[in-house]
C-alpha cells in the first residue's frame, strides 16, 4: 500500500496549448532532483507525451483511459504502480473536463475516479485578475473533484505574477508558482514527436524546465498541499505466467505500445523483445507476435532492405501463426510504404495495400468493435497516413459516439492487422481476436 509520505497530484489545465507537459515534465524532474522517487500517469491514449514522462522520471509511464477500460481497472493500475513510490504524477488530456462525450472519460473524471486533487495550469500569457473567474468556475464547476492549487504559464514578470496570485487567494486556490517565457522551455520539434532513450536535446531541455521550476514554484507547497496517507485501492499482485512464447517488436521503428498491455501478455506466457530493424529473423517457437505502432516510414529504407526478416515473417504466417499489428505495424507488413518525399519501399507484403504518407492528414478517435466470436475490443486511432487497399475489413468499427467508421481490420489466416490501436490490459483477451 502506498506509504505515508506518498504524495499525488494531476495537473490539469484550462484547456489544450496552456502548458500541461512542460509544467508536468519540469515538476516530474524536479521533484527527482530532491531525491524523491516519481511515477508518472497520462490521461488517455496518449504515446507521446508518456514517452517524455517516462524520459524525465526514469520510469515507465502508464495511461490512465477511462473509455478504453472501467473504472477499477484504472484505479487498480494506479494503486499498483503508486505502491512504492513517493509521488505520483498524472497529466490530464486536453481541458479538464473535456472528454468523449461531454466530461466522460476526461481529465476531470480520472481525478474522482483515482481520488487525487488537481493542480490546474492557467496560460496567463494576455490575463492578469481576470484569472479569477475562471479558477473559481473550475474549482466549483464540478464537486466530485478538488481543485486545491494553481502553477500559471507564460508570465512577464514578478509584478504580473502577484495580480495572479492575488486572483488565487480570493477564490480559495493555493498559488503555487508560475513559468516565465522563455524560449529555451518549450519542446523541441522533433520528427512529430520521436523519442529515444538518449535523447540528449530533450533531457538538456527538461533539466532547464526543472531548474526553472525549481526557482519560481513552490515545491514545498505542492507537496504538503498533495500529501496523501491511504490508499482506497488494492495493487495488483503478480499473476503466474502462461505457457505461450510471445515475441514483440521493440525498437526505434516500433515503439508505441501500453504498460498494461504488456503486463497482460505477460500473463499469458513469456514475452521477448525483437528488433524488425536489426534482427534478421524471428526466433523459433513463436506463439504470437505483436507488431506495435510507431513510425516506420521513418525508418522505411532500412525497413525495406532488411528482407530476411520479411521472409521469416512471412514464412511464420503463412504456417498459420498468430500475429497482430497494428497501425505502424499494419503499415509494415503491408506491400508498401510510400513516405512523405515520395519514396516507395517495398514490406513484408502480407496484405496487398499501400501505406502512403502524403499527403499527411491525422485522423483521430476512439474506436470499438465486436468479433464474430462476441468479444468486444476497444482501441484508439491516431495516425496521419492512410492506405491504399481493395481489401475488405472482418468487422464493422464505430466511433465513441456510437457512429460508423471506415476503419478497417484485415485477416490473412491467422495474421490481423488494422490502424486502432487495442487495449487488452485489463483483460488480457487479445487472443479472442482470432476465435
Amino acid at each position: 500500500m502506498n506509504t505515508p509520505s506518498h504524495h499525488k497530484f494531476l495537473i490539469a489545465a484550462a484547456n489544450s496549448g496552456a502548458g500541461k507537459t512542460t509544467i508536468t515534465l519540469g515538476l516530474i524532474k524536479a521533484l527527482r532532483n530532491r531525491g524523491k522517487v516519481v511515477q508518472p500517469f497520462k490521461c488517455g491514449p496518449d504515446y507521446i507525451d508518456t514517452k517524455l514522462h517516462t524520459l524525465a522520471a526514469s520510469k515507465e509511464a502508464v495511461n490512465l483511459d477511462l473509455y478504453l477500460s472501467s473504472t477499477s481497472h484504472v484505479q487498480e493500475l494506479f494503486a499498483t504502480y503508486s505502491e512504492q513510490v513517493d509521488v505520483s504524477v498524472v497529466e490530464g488530456v486536453m481541458g479538464l473536463f473535456d472528454g468523449y462525450d461531454k466530461m466522460q472519460g476526461s481529465a476531470a473524471q480520472v481525478s474522482e475516479t483515482i481520488d487525487c486533487p488537481i493542480v490546474l495550469v492557467v496560460n496567463a500569457k494576455a490575463a492578469a485578475y481576470s484569472v479569477a473567474p475562471l479558477l473559481y468556475g473550475f474549482k466549483n464547476f464540478y464537486k466530485g473533484i478538488k481543485v486545491v492549487g494553481a502553477i500559471f504559464n507564460f508570465v512577464g514578470s514578478e509584478s504580473h505574477y502577484r495580480f495572479l496570485k492575488e486572483a488565487c487567494e480570493d477564490v480559495g486556490v493555493v498559488p503555487l508558482g508560475y513559468l516565465p517565457k522563455r524560449e529555451e522551455l518549450v519542446i523541441p520539434s522533433r520528427h512529430l514527436g520521436l523519442i529515444t532513450d538518449n535523447d540528449t536535446e530533450l533531457v538538456s531541455t527538461i533539466d532547464t524546465m526543472a531548474k526553472v521550476i525549481e526557482e519560481t514554484v513552490d515545491l514545498d507547497a505542492l507537496l504538503e498541499l498533495t500529501a496523501n496517507q491511504t490508499s482506497t485501492y488494492t495493487p495488483k499482485t503478480n499473476e503466474t505466467s502462461g505457457a505461450l512464447n510471445i515475441l514483440v517488436a521493440k525498437d526505434e521503428a516500433f515503439n508505441f505500445m501500453y504498460v498494461a498491455n504488456i503486463r497482460a501478455l505477460k500473463q499469458l506466457g513469456k514475452v521477448t523483445y525483437f528488433s524488425p530493424l536489426h534482427d534478421k529473423e524471428l526466433p523459433a517457437d513463436v506463439d504470437f507476435i505483436y507488431l506495435p505502432g510507431g513510425y516506420p516510414e521513418l525508418f522505411a529504407k532500412e525497413l525495406s532492405e532488411n528482407s530476411t526478416m520479411h521472409n521469416s515473417i512471412l514464412k511464420y504466417v503463412e504456417a498459420g501463426g498468430k500475429l497482430f499489428a497494428e497501425c505502424g505495424g499494419m503499415m509494415y507488413v503491408s506491400s508498401h510504404i510510400e513516405t512523405a518525399d515520395g519514396e516507395w519501399y517495398p514490406m513484408v507484403g502480407i496484405f496487398n495495400q499501400e501505406a502512403k504518407m502524403k499527403p499527411m492528414k491525422l485522423k483521430l478517435g476512439y474506436r470499438y468493435f465486436t468479433t464474430s466470436g462476441g468479444t468486444e475490443f476497444k482501441g484508439h486511432e491516431f495516425h496521419y497516413s492512410h492506405l491504399e487497399s481493395d481489401l475488405t475489413s472482418i468487422v464493422q468499427q464505430f466511433g465513441a459516439k456510437h457512429q460508423e467508421v471506415d476503419t478497417k481490420l484485415l485477416r490473412y489466416k491467422n495474421a490481423l492487422a488494422g490502424y486502432t490501436h487495442l487495449y487488452w490490459g485489463e483483460k488480457a483477451n487479445i487472443l479472442d481476436l482470432f476465435k
